[in-house]
């Protein structure tokens, strides 16, 4: 198999993390992409070469903000002129805001989709002249089940990746004759640091009405990890694993990915395999059938 130049966002901790040091340990040449890699990223960035290095493995960091348009034109930029191609993007940056919806602001909610959605969206369109030139590419987004399913109090959350979903699956469709993919990776919940670190809503007043509602986010964020196995935890390994079989992939790739912790099993596949049908024949019936 070749070695996949492959552009990885949201690299400093998590899905992308993992992911950047499963391609690297494949042989591939990996491009791992943060925030302020020359402040409070700056170890996180020498920590994750050192990790690829310590295995024998090359990794590349750089900088690039998915909220700024500049910086990431200049990094796909830098990407395409170092080392010729980019053949696969794994739009993983992301956020999760957990709290009462109404009382999220239109700037909390604007906040929330600046990076998981539209971080998303200056991403692909950064790369994607690069990839239908070259005839080829994989473009990979990270969503989540709450891209499919909705759980109380991530309705921001939820609403974000629903966005990112519908991104993706647009782009499969309309870039297929250009020889580039689009697929999505649905993960269930795993370990991360993405609850602890939930912006709360900005509205104090419509909070205060909610009463003892209210006070259920902060519950879901004390109790997130009771409900699993401590005998046997979720691995977060998975996902990455799933994400390095995508980049890999040589034979048409499934439209959805979804990777569950072990034992759990909240319907997302279910619920994939009883739209695909009726997505289908609605392309069917427009002419496009030559998309699916």
């Amino acid at each position: 198999m070749s070695s996949k130049v492959v552009v990885v966002t949201g690299a400093s901790s998590g899905f992308g993390r993992l992911t950047a040091l499963e391609l690297a340990r494949r042989g591939h040449v990996v491009v791992a992409t943060m925030r302020d890699i020359g402040g409070k990223n700056s170890q996180i960035g020498s920590e994750l070469i050192d990790a690829a290095k310590t295995e024998g493995h090359e990794l590349h960091v750089i900088e690039m903000d998915v909220t700024d348009d500049a910086s990431v034109n200049s990094a796909i930029d830098r990407v395409v002129r170092q080392h010729g191609r980019i053949d696969a993007l794994i739009n993983n940056a992301g956020t999760m805001f957990v709290g009462v919806t109404e009382a999220y602001t239109v700037a909390d909610i604007e906040e929330q989709f600046a990076v998981n959605f539209f971080g998303a969206v200056r991403a692909d369109r950064a790369v994607l002249p690069h990839m239908r030139a070259a005839g080829s590419g994989v473009l990979i987004h990270v969503t989540s089940l709450m891209g499919r399913v909705i759980f109380p109090f991530f309705g921001v959350y939820s609403a974000s990746k629903f966005a990112l979903e519908a991104l993706a699956e647009a782009y499969r469709y309309e870039l297929s004759s250009f020889g580039v993919d689009s697929v999505i990776v649905e993960p269930g919940p795993f370990p991360s640091n993405l609850l602890p670190s939930s912006l709360a809503p900005s509205d104090e007043q419509v909070l205060a009405t909610y009463g003892a509602v209210a006070l259920v986010p902060g519950q879901i964020k004390n109790n997130s990890d009771q409900g699993h196995d401590p005998a046997n935890p979720p691995r977060p390994q998975l996902v990455a694993d799933a994400i390095a079989r995508l980049v890999e992939a040589t034979e048409r790739r499934p439209l959805r990915t979804v990777v569950m912790p072990e034992g759990m099993d909240f319907g997302v596949e279910e619920l994939n395999q009883a739209v695909a049908p009726i997505q289908n024949n609605l392309l069917t019936a427009l002419g496009m059938s030559n998309m699916i």
